[in-house]
């Protein structure tokens, strides 16, 4: 992209330059979510609308928005900015779970639900949440996993196939 712009597009490089440079002077992280905000508090902390008593642990803002893309959840949100990595040196306090536990313990929030990504480190972010807030008396869940919607079986790994067996439900 950098090459492009300089090569063909100067203008379009100054208005880019200039963009992220006012992103980096006006966006902060959000004191309830931990989301990217130009104001102490975010548009969906501040909405009437959500439902206070849930609350979806996301790795990164573009995982928040792919779950308000869905229009299936109406709770309220935090954001990791990041998973456990200790084999990156990426450690609880790297990604506020102390935060993370007071938001969760706040006597609100009734309903933990954790949507993080289901690779080996989103897997054992998962299960340290979920363990952090058990002896808590917080009710904690993980989003389901298996076929996609519209997905033939012939054409998904053993591995999804497998998931969606063990997290079946009735009907």
């Amino acid at each position: 992209m950098a090459y492009h712009l300089l090569q063909h597009d100067r203008g379009g490089a100054e208005q880019l330059a200039q963009a992220l440079e006012g992103a980096l002077r006006e966006v902060r992280r959000c004191a309830r979510c931990n989301n990217f905000a130009e104001d102490e508090t975010c548009a969906l902390c501040r909405s009437a609308r959500r439902d206070p008593s849930l609350l979806c642990v996301v790795e990164t803002p573009a995982d928040l928005g792919m779950v308000e893309q869905t229009s299936s959840y109406a709770g309220m949100y935090f954001v990791l900015m990041g998973r456990l990595s200790p084999l990156d040196g990426v450690g609880p306090r790297d990604i506020g779970l102390d935060r993370l536990l007071e938001r969760a313990t706040d006597g609100v929030v009734q309903e933990v639900i954790l949507a993080t990504n289901f690779t080996n480190e989103g897997e054992a972010t998962a299960h340290y949440i979920a363990e952090m807030l058990r002896p808590r008396g917080v009710r904690t869940s993980r989003i389901a996993r298996g076929v996609p919607l519209g997905g033939e079986l012939e054409y998904v790994d053993v591995g999804t196939i497998s998931q969606a067996m063990l997290d079946r439900r009735g009907l």
